[in-house]
């Protein structure tokens, strides 16, 4: 494959991320006052109660100590509550309260409502089915190479060096 496609699929993708994140972030601060990050969080807690600050990590791929800072401003502004895991001392469970859940229903609304303007309403109901199918075989791919390199004790990417000059010692 040409490297040029490659590079501009790459750019059309982290494009299409940046633009597609600030709208909708834009619209939820505007009528919720909420950040996508946060409403992010808040509708996965919605879907899936219950969950722990790792199991939020893992789901996001980011850090647990970045998630567990969202959690605790969301848990500050009466968002959402840690409760003691019955099945780990260690850990707590992350649970909406009253007024979380209330949030996330209404921002989920505009949330729907922005997929639908800059998705929905521009390719056909089959090309995002093709869309995302081919998106995810992308993502399970790098995610298995990924943790093909950890197992190998790889650097996630592998150093590229430019060949060694006469009379010049390696640095």
């Amino acid at each position: 494959m040409a490297d040029a496609d490659l590079k501009l699929l790459y750019r059309e993708l982290v494009s299409l991320e940046i633009e597609l994140w600030g709208g909708i972030e834009e619209r939820l601060r505007a009528e919720y006052d909420l950040a996508l990050t946060s409403f992010e969080v808040l509708h996965l807690l919605l879907r899936w109660p219950g969950r722990r600050i790792q199991d939020i990590a893992e789901e996001f791929s980011i850090t647990v100590g970045g998630t567990s800072k969202v959690v605790d401003r969301l848990e500050a502004a009466g968002l959402c509550g840690r409760k003691a895991n019955p099945n780990d001392r260690r850990s707590s469970i992350v649970e909406l309260t009253p007024e979380g859940r209330k949030l996330v229903d209404g921002a989920l609304k505009v949330f729907e409502e922005e997929l639908e303007l800059r998705i929905g309403s521009v390719i056909p109901e089959e090309s995002v089915r093709e869309v995302t199918a081919v998106l995810s075989t992308l993502r399970a791919a790098g995610r298995a190479l990924d943790a093909e390199r950890k197992a190998a004790g790889q650097q996630p990417v592998p150093a590229m060096r430019a060949p060694k000059q006469p009379g010049r010692s390696a640095s």
